[in-house]
């Protein structure tokens, strides 16, 4: 059994493995309704399944790979909350007996990340960005999120850009591209594209 936190921990650590991508604690609070205490984040630091860094004035969680490997053991061997119906006991049961099905044959990490994609790369553009039709660099996007297969972002942003909603364009100034943008562009039309936008759907 893996070793205990509070409620929230616990669901602060499965958010954002559901998630697979780092989250502002404001959005854990407001979008998700979990409030991690300093307390509970720093427990949570020190065992190291959370690394919580600053941006700006906002703290970013983001869930490292022993802290996935410890919410794959809480969802097959934790425990329910104590003050839970019976309803919701036997959907724990139930919960637990699947991720353990799909633990052994070895897909459970993918059925838990396998959200829908191009909804994560419209929210980790907007993090990143200053709203909708900003310029973002996909060297920024490509890191944040969750370790997607190269081929499969790039399908997914190639039909994101046919749908009318998001633009690709290469960076003009070529002195200021890093190794990083090199290496994140599409490459459209025999060009490279370094920068997305989206427009407002």
């Amino acid at each position: 059994m893996p070793e205990t936190y509070a409620p929230r921990a616990r669901a602060a650590l499965i958010q954002l493995w559901l998630e697979g991508r780092a989250i502002p604690n404001v959005e854990l609070t407001d979008q998700y309704k979990i409030s991690l205490s300093k307390d509970e984040r720093i427990a949570l630091n020190k065992d190291g399944l959370l690394e919580t860094s600053k941006e700006g004035r906002r703290l970013v969680h983001q869930i490292t790979d022993k802290g996935i490997a410890w919410c794959a053991g809480d969802l097959m061997d934790g425990e329910a909350p104590s003050r839970i119906g019976p309803l919701a006991r036997v959907h724990a049961l139930v919960l637990s007996r699947l991720a353990r099905f799909a633990y052994q044959r070895g897909a459970l990490a993918e059925a838990i990340q396998s959200g829908d994609l191009e909804e994560l790369i419209r929210q980790v553009y907007l993090e990143l960005g200053d709203g909708y039709q900003d310029w973002v660099r996909l060297a920024k996007i490509r890191p944040r999120l969750g370790g997607a297969d190269r081929d499969e972002v790039d399908e997914t942003l190639l039909r994101m850009v046919k749908a009318g909603t998001t633009h690709l364009v290469p960076d003009s100034n070529r002195k200021v591209l890093t190794e990083d943008d090199h290496a994140a562009a599409i490459r459209v039309g025999g060009e490279d594209k370094h920068l997305m936008a989206i427009e407002e759907s």
